[in-house]
């Protein structure tokens, strides 16, 4: 049984979480999930994460990654080989497209094709404005002297 969730006040109280949001109400209408490629994240450091990918019976041309701001697609096209007469066919071999979204500032560092399994190495790399810093604090004890201004005030009238 599933209930759908009304996000409606979380976007009236929050500011800045509408991709958060945005993804949450995404994944609720989600439809059948396909199994298909079977895939593997895992974290590998404290900012690095690879996708570890099945992709037996793809090359590497029939394959194609792409990274579009916060999403990662993953898709494979096979050739089609008509002289080819199947008595079993038991590999898949049919077209997918896989998509992972990113969180802001993940990008694709490397990606590679072994034995059928597609690996592609992810890092977040967060900018050094956005990194923690250490701010100095002052023990001089002096604080800079405000400059106050005078409002003027009413003119009188000369009669």
């Amino acid at each position: 049984m599933r209930t759908n969730l009304d996000f409606s006040p979380l976007f009236r109280s929050s500011i800045g979480f509408e991709r958060m949001l945005n993804a949450l109400e995404a994944a609720g209408r989600a439809e059948t999930i396909d199994n298909w490629p079977p895939y593997d994240i895992v974290k590998t450091g404290e900012n690095d994460y690879r996708i570890a990918m099945a992709v037996a019976g793809f090359s590497q041309d029939e394959l194609a990654i792409t990274q579009e701001q916060n999403m990662l697609m993953v898709s494979g096209q096979r050739a089609d080989s008509e002289d080819a007469q199947y008595l079993h066919r038991g590999i898949a071999g049919r077209s997918f497209q896989r998509r992972f979204e990113l969180a802001d500032h993940v990008k694709v560092v490397d990606a590679g094709l072994v034995n059928g399994l597609l690996t592609i190495d992810l890092k977040h790399e967060i900018p050094e404005e956005m990194k923690p810093r250490q701010i100095e604090i002052k023990a001089d004890g002096v604080l800079p002297k405000a400059e106050t201004k005078q409002i003027e005030g009413e003119k009188q009238v000369a009669a």
